[in-house]
């Protein structure tokens, strides 16, 4: 049973962990937007999810399928290699936004595109908090019969 709870709530426990990275990143960036010589920090939220879940799923012998979109509109399109992976515990690769157009000062912060992805990012973490609760009232249901 024990088994199975932990199964079911792996991939969104480790999709919180990854939100709740980015969301910190997010953050600082917006913080850091009249720093000079800032550059805009940030992780791919697919590629870091089939990291952490493809580690914990390779045990069990349950697989998990992600695609990911190359399209120059996606937020993982527009990250180069950064800083790596030393600065967080979930040994996920930051990585830096590519200049589109910087600044004077070095800083390549676009406010606006932080916000939204700040916004779309909080979505998705209560999206999958929705989730978890849902999969906990099921659970609770079939055990209560």
């Amino acid at each position: 049973m024990a088994g199975g709870l932990t199964e079911l709530l792996s991939v969104p426990e480790s999709a919180l962990k990854l939100r709740e990275m980015r969301q910190e990143l997010l953050a600082s960036n917006i913080a850091n937007a009249d720093t000079p010589n800032y550059k805009a920090r940030d992780i791919n939220f697919s590629a870091a999810l089939k990291q952490l879940t493809g580690a914990s799923a390779s045990g069990s012998g349950t697989t998990l399928a992600l695609t990911a979109s190359a399209s120059s509109s996606s937020p993982a399109a527009n990250l180069t290699g950064g800083p790596g992976s030393a600065g967080n515990a979930l040994g996920v690769p930051v990585l830096y936004r590519n200049d589109r157009q910087g600044s004077i000062d070095g800083n390549n912060v676009d406010t606006d595109q932080e916000r939204n992805q700040f916004a779309d990012n909080g979505l998705h973490y209560e999206a999958t908090v929705t989730l978890i609760t849902s999969q906990i009232h099921n659970m609770l249901a079939v055990l209560q019969g």
